[in-house]
């Protein structure tokens, strides 16, 4: 089994987890020192996916978002057998629909192949509130849209999920949303993450248009920004929505954005 992303915060847990099960498994990443079967390669870089594709014939792929190269697909297709792709929650295409993100297009690509796949459609990562970590230690984290409800996913639960794809039958054509246990209002994952690491942390309601401005800035993507905001302001009236499939899957529920913030906590203080 290849593991594409293997020193990334998903693709690292995935290649734990399918060593746990005793499968051979190789590494591919741009530095791949220590891990098992470590090959180097980038996938802007598609020839450098051949000799990790080597005797290969399951793939585990994380696309970095970068452009889509369509010969990382082809390879892969000439290779393999099956994919399991870390997607994201979005909509399926109708014919002839041309692709709004970088997910659709790659699931979009891959539907088009032999191979058998499954796609993992994941909500946000709990991972991604490390960004709050400056604004924690002041003790205030100031943003916009406190009371928006999100099912933020432990990266361990996406891990478990693709291993246990990748090690049984039935998953061919699988969409898979994988979300946390609960949803629950982003100024209450603020004061978890303050009750783990032992201090107050109050969230501060910050105006849209001001925060749109500054992720502008960070992300250099003003759309992009705006969409987050969009969604964000969507869960005030209509939480994220939670699914029970980390649960089918695995046989115990997923885990919460406490479990998730206990296990961080350093990272915090």
């Amino acid at each position: 089994m290849l593991v594409t992303g293997a020193t990334g915060r998903v693709g690292g847990q995935v290649l734990a987890a399918l060593s746990d099960t005793g499968a051979a498994v190789r590494a591919f990443a741009r530095d791949p020192r220590g891990l098992p079967g470590g090959v180097a390669g980038d996938l802007s870089h598609p020839d450098t996916l051949v000799p990790a594709l080597a005797g290969v014939d399951r793939v585990f792929l994380v696309w970095p978002g970068i452009p889509v190269e369509p010969r990382v697909v082809e390879l892969i297709a000439e290779h393999a057998r099956q994919v399991v792709y870390l997607s994201a929650d979005v909509p399926d295409l109708a014919d002839g629909e041309p692709p709004s993100s970088f997910h659709q297009e790659i699931e979009r690509q891959l539907r088009g192949t032999g191979l058998d796949w499954t796609f993992l459609r994941a909500i946000d990562f709990a991972a991604n509130t490390l960004a709050w970590a400056p604004q924690i230690r002041r003790g205030v984290v100031e943003l916009p849209y406190g009371q928006a409800s999100r099912s933020l996913l432990h990266e361990r639960d996406i891990a478990e999920v693709a291993a246990h794809v990748l090690t049984t039958t039935g998953h061919h054509g699988g969409k898979y949303v994988l979300t946390g246990p609960e949803s629950v209002p982003q100024a209450e994952l603020v004061r978890t993450i303050g009750e783990v690491v032992g201090r107050e942390v109050r969230w501060r309601e910050l105006a849209p248009e001001i925060a749109l401005e500054r992720f502008t800035e960070i992300w250099g993507d003003r759309a992009f920004a705006e969409a987050r905001l969009a969604a964000w302001r969507s869960f005030v009236e209509i939480p994220e929505r939670v699914t029970g499939t980390v649960a089918r899957l695995l046989g115990k529920p997923a885990r919460t954005f406490r479990t998730w913030a206990t296990e961080h906590a350093a990272a915090f203080r």
